[in-house]
């Protein structure tokens, strides 16, 4: 029964990894690779060294996590240091997707329990793009990430990287992601093609603009060729430049 049970996390671990990085079909990569352009052009660098992007969906399922590591590894392999920082406390994946060893990780940083050092994987993938995971999870994820402490973590960060790029939890179901935009200098929404609806998609947005965030584009996720038209609805319907069309299909 264990080995059944090691074999089956391993299978899925591996169907994760064929939709990462170097995996990726050409048309995957050169949809990263377009969106890695639009995104420097839409964020200018401010009084930060780096850019702060925040990555978000309206509900889980949507591949939001897989978007933020295949951002960070187009922006890596295009020669600048970047950073991903997991900040969904509450339902972490990244350890799994990419194979990385359970430390601690941002809760354990924002509550005082370890050194950024201690908890940052270097060179993951590919050099120049490192990860802190999301570490324990935490009984008050909302006071985390609205915390001084939260703060001063990122705008550490920004002075070492070029781009330090949040994977926020779905806006729809929680108010962490709302709660962190605040630090970041833009914001990607996923949405996913024969998954996401209109309405949690205009709750996610009408909630971003509350809080004043800076909603940059969408990345469409699982388009397929027949589906481009649909993909660019979306950024004429809600005005927002569209970034990048994925073709993961998680």
């Amino acid at each position: 029964m264990a080995n059944n049970k090691k074999n089956n996390s391993k299978r899925a671990a591996d169907t994760s990894m064929s939709y990462i990085g170097p995996k990726l079909k050409f048309e995957g990569r050169e949809a990263y690779n377009l969106l890695r352009t639009n995104l420097m052009f839409a964020i200018k660098r401010n009084d930060r060294n780096a850019r702060v992007i925040g990555v978000t969906s309206s509900i889980h399922g949507e591949g939001k996590s897989l978007t933020a590591i295949n951002m960070a590894y187009s922006i890596a392999e295009g020669g600048q240091r970047v950073v991903l920082v997991e900040c969904d406390l509450r339902l972490p994946t990244l350890r799994k997707k990419i194979n990385l060893p359970k430390t601690t990780g941002l809760s354990n940083l924002l509550a005082g329990i370890n050194s950024e050092n201690a908890t940052l994987h270097k060179d993951v993938l590919i050099k120049n793009f490192d990860v802190v995971q999301a570490g324990d999870i935490p009984p008050n994820p909302s006071e985390l990430l609205g915390s001084k402490q939260f703060a001063l973590l990122i705008d550490n960060l920004a002075e070492n990287y070029d781009v330090v790029i949040l994977d926020l939890p779905p806006v729809g179901e929680v108010s962490d992601a709302l709660v962190a935009s605040k630090v970041t200098d833009g914001i990607v929404v996923v949405v996913r093609q024969d998954y996401t609806q209109s309405s949690d998609l205009d709750y996610t947005l009408r909630q971003l603009q509350l809080v004043n965030a800076k909603i940059i584009g969408f990345v469409y996720n699982g388009a397929s060729s027949r589906a481009k038209k649909y993909g660019y609805g979306y950024g004429k319907k809600y005005k927002y430049g569209y970034a990048a069309a994925s073709n993961s299909k998680k």
